[in-house]
Formats: C-alpha cells, sequence, structure tokens
C-alpha cells in the first residue's frame, strides 16, 4: 500500500516498536513524515533479537520521520508518563497510539507459573489501559485522535481459553479495553479500534513458538503496517469500535495483491492462521 502523506507531522506513540511489527507500524508512519516515538524496552542490543529503540530511531530518521526513542516498561507508570512528557515537549502533542507491546505464554493452566500470568496482564491489559490512559489528555486535543491496539476480536469461544487460558485472558483484555474506551470516548471523536492478523506473522514469538520454520507459512510484519495505516488515515469520528483483520483492511483499502506479504511467495495459499483466529472470523463493530 502506498504512502499518501497523510500521516506528516502526526506524532505517534508506539509501545514495543524496537522491533517486528511495532517497528513497521513506525517505519510506514516515517515514509509520510511522520513524528515517531520509540517507546520499548530494549536500549542495548539483545544477544537472540535484533533491534533497539536507537537504531529503530536512526531508521526512521532515514526514512524521513522525526524520532523520539524512550526507554519504556510498559508495566512501569512513571516511565510511560515521563515518555510522554518527552514526546510532548519535543513534539508538541500526541495523536496516535499503537499499543503493540505484549507478552505471550501459550501454556495450559497447570504449566503457568504465576510469574509468568503476572507479566502477561501487567504488559497486556494492564499496559494497554494505563499507556492508553496517560495519552488520551493529549489525544483529546487531536483533531484527528486514534489508538489502535493489536488485539483479538473478542470471540468468546471454549476452544480459545482452554489451550491457554492465562494468555486468552491477558490478550482479551486488551480487546476489552478497546471495547470500552470505544464507547466511552466516542463522543469526543477518539477513534479506538483493534487489529489483528488472519495469518501468522513473522516476529521473534513466532519464531520462539515455531523455530526456524516460523516464516515458512507466515507473513511479513509489513502486511500489518500497511492496515494500521490505512486505519489510521481514516477519519477518527467514522471509525470507531472496529475488530479489524489486516487482509479485510487491505482488500477493503484496494490492495489487490496480498501474496506480496507471504515471506515465502511459493506458501502463499499455504499460510497458518493466526492465533484466535477461526477459519471463518471476520472483523466486528460496535
Amino acid at each position: 500500500m502506498e504512502n499518501t502523506g497523510k500521516l506528516r507531522g502526526k506524532t505517534i506513540f508506539i509501545t514495543g516498536a524496537s522491533r517486528g511489527i511495532g517497528k513497521a507500524i513506525a517505519l510506514k508512519a516515517a515514509r509520510d513524515g511522520a513524528n515517531v516515538v520509540i517507546a520499548a524496552k530494549t536500549a542495548e542490543p539483545h544477544p537472540k533479537l535484533p533491534g533497539t529503540i536507537y537504531t529503530v530511531a536512526a531508521e526512521i530518521e532515514e526514512a524521513g520521520g522525526k524520532a523520539l526513542p524512550c526507554i519504556v516498561d510498559v508495566r512501569d507508570e512513571q516511565q510511560i508518563r515521563k515518555a510522554v512528557e518527552a514526546a510532548i515537549d519535543k513534539f508538541g502533542g500526541i495523536d496516535i497510539v499503537i499499543n503493540n507491546a505484549s507478552a505471550i505464554s501459550k501454556t495450559q493452566t497447570l504449566q503457568t507459573d504465576m510469574k509468568r500470568y503476572d507479566l502477561m496482564h501487567n504488559i497486556n491489559t494492564r499496559g494497554t489501559f494505563l499507556v492508553s490512559k496517560v495519552c488520551l489528555p493529549y489525544l483529546l486535543k487531536s483533531d484527528n485522535p486514534h489508538i489502535l491496539t493489536m488485539s483479538p476480536p473478542l470471540n468468546m469461544t471454549a476452544e480459545h481459553f482452554s489451550i491457554h487460558t492465562a494468555y486468552t485472558i491477558a490478550k482479551y483484555g486488551m480487546s476489552m479495553c478497546v471495547l470500552g474506551m470505544a464507547e466511552e470516548f466516542r463522543p469526543q471523536g477518539v477513534a479506538v479500534n483493534a487489529l489483528w492478523p488472519r495469518s501468522t506473522i513473522h516476529t521473534a514469538a513466532v519464531d520462539m513458538l515455531y523455530g526456524s520454520k516460523g516464516a515458512l507459512h507466515s507473513r511479513k510484519p509489513e502486511v500489518m503496517a500497511d492496515a494500521a495505516y490505512a486505519i489510521l488515515c481514516r477519519d477518527a469520528r467514522q471509525c470507531t469500535g472496529n475488530f479489524f483483520i489486516d487482509e479485510d483492511v487491505l482488500l477493503d483499502a484496494g490492495v489487490k495483491d496480498l501474496a506480496k506479504y507471504a515471506c515465502h511467495p511459493e506458501n502463499v495459499h499455504k499460510l497458518k492462521t493466526a492465533i484466535f483466529m477461526d477459519v471463518n472470523c471476520a472483523a466486528s463493530k460496535l
């Protein structure tokens, strides 16, 4: 999907933007000339994972945007507030929030220790709520404010819960933030939506879950970045309360060739369905 320039000068606060989907969204926005606040934990190179907030900041600047790298653990309220204040000082406001930071553990109940349970809930549900809450006073001053959360449609199917109850609750907590805040801030014109992939996206999490074969039947993070871009360019007052699916957004935006997003084009018809997605699961709206 081609850039249109609609995000030029907009300030975007993205959590977990040092790699994967968050980074892809950041670079997509940067090509429009957006200001990007990179709110993530990785300040020093990780032995097994690529990218830091500083390497991504350099890529954003090279792509045509302006970057503000901030060390942020979304579990830490003071770090979030400090990053938001820095964003206001440098860019004058916040127009868009991307809740991308997330923790995963696809373990069943007896195999889920409480430390991991707390980590998922504190990052996924609490982090999404907290980042949105701290940014909202500034979003309310924007002329086209958006909150976009990387979380699935609320499909209350027992199967999704039984496979990994703790993770499902934590991830659905993010979606419940979308459900509630969309209606709460509808009168003020703040768009609050969710975005989720139809197929697995090749990220560090997919490599962790599926090993070296993770990319074989996955799409590139750019499919989510292009879908996010299409959503963020919409009129906030006319686009809220949606649980979007990436490929549906792109098809609606006129993108005809989805094969280009496959990591291995020869497997374009053998893509692995993303977690929480039933074969017939469609995007839903409040």
